[in-house]
């Protein structure tokens, strides 16, 4: 790796660890010439995934907007963040198992639906009344009560 700083190709790694669940390696490195210390990164490139959506548009997969739905269904909730991050993790390794360039967003909704089903009810409820884009009380009622049933 070449030092950012003298640009000598001769450096050595100070410490390596695992981060990201494991996908990435953080290294700690050290110039042998300027004895400058530097920070590197390592993660596998991985081919970038499209979400069709249900008007069959296509956008790249985005963590970041995942995330913020997360977020926004679990506000003022007891869910710790650590966890929405799981479940992001989660979902994007389940998407990339599926092998496929483009995943419909109904697949991404639905996997978001039950991991929030097992977290939070409240959160759950809140995700459910964006994706389904309950019309009336009577969609939101029969959700409830699917709900109820299932939690029995």
């Amino acid at each position: 790796m070449r030092c950012p700083f003298c640009q000598n190709d001769e450096t050595k790694v100070l410490d390596s660890r695992q981060i990201e669940a494991g996908t990435a390696i953080r290294r700690r490195r050290e110039c042998d010439v300027c004895t400058r210390r530097f920070t590197t990164y390592e993660k596998c490139e991985e081919l970038q995934l499209f979400i069709v959506k249900k008007d069959g548009s296509r956008q790249p997969f985005s963590r970041q907007k995942l995330m913020a739905g997360l977020l926004r269904a679990c506000e003022k909730r007891p869910v710790p963040t650590e966890q929405l991050e799981t479940i992001v993790s989660d979902i994007e390794r389940q998407m990339r198992d599926m092998n496929e360039r483009e995943v419909s967003s109904m697949l991404i909704g639905e996997a978001v639906m039950d991991k929030l089903f097992d977290i939070d009810e409240i959160a759950y409820i809140r995700f459910a009344s964006v994706y389904r884009q309950f019309k009336d009380i009577q969609r939101f009622m029969e959700e409830l009560d699917e709900l109820v049933k299932r939690r029995k």
